[in-house]
């Protein structure tokens, strides 16, 4: 079931990637945007990496992470923050790839899910944040394909 669950993490993360690589310079952060595009890719791999730790008290946070971005919502836009460059966000993309792995291979899947908040068990979670990321997925694919023309394509199964 792992094994499942990582291919699936891998392939959404492929399909995330496509929508941050193609956003063009005129959408990553247009001002007439209540949620920009840069923080909507931010906030969607932040959670992606938060909730693959075994706790919120384990949580190893990614080295370019600045604790005033956090927000439990994109609604939540920060303020004046330096926003987060493509290269950035792609980055933590790679950095988060690379551990999805070993942090999915660390779960006991039947433990409680960690989050105070999340009621349920850890396999539960892996939906739970899979299907999180596959919404922003679709919300900034859909801006792409509405404002740019750019299409991301789907991708059924991923590999490490």
């Amino acid at each position: 079931m792992k094994d499942e669950i990582k291919s699936q993490y891998h392939a959404s993360l492929d399909m995330f990637q496509q929508a941050v690589e193609n956003c063009p310079p005129m959408l990553w952060r247009r001002v007439e945007d209540k949620n920009q595009f840069w923080h909507v890719a931010y906030h969607a791999v932040f959670y992606s990496h938060f909730y693959l730790h075994v706790t919120e008290e384990s949580y190893i946070p990614w080295p370019k992470h600045r604790a005033e971005m956090i927000s439990l919502s994109p609604d939540d836009a920060p303020g004046e923050v330096q926003p987060y460059t493509q290269a950035e966000i792609l980055e933590f993309i790679e950095y988060l790839r690379e551990r999805i792995d070993p942090m999915v291979d660390a779960l006991e899947m039947g433990a409680p899910s960690g989050f105070s908040w999340l009621p349920f068990n850890k396999l539960e979670l892996q939906f739970y944040n899979i299907r999180h990321l596959m919404q922003h997925t679709g919300e900034l694919a859909e801006r792409l394909w509405a404002e740019a023309g750019v299409e991301v394509g789907w991708v059924g199964r991923g590999s490490a």
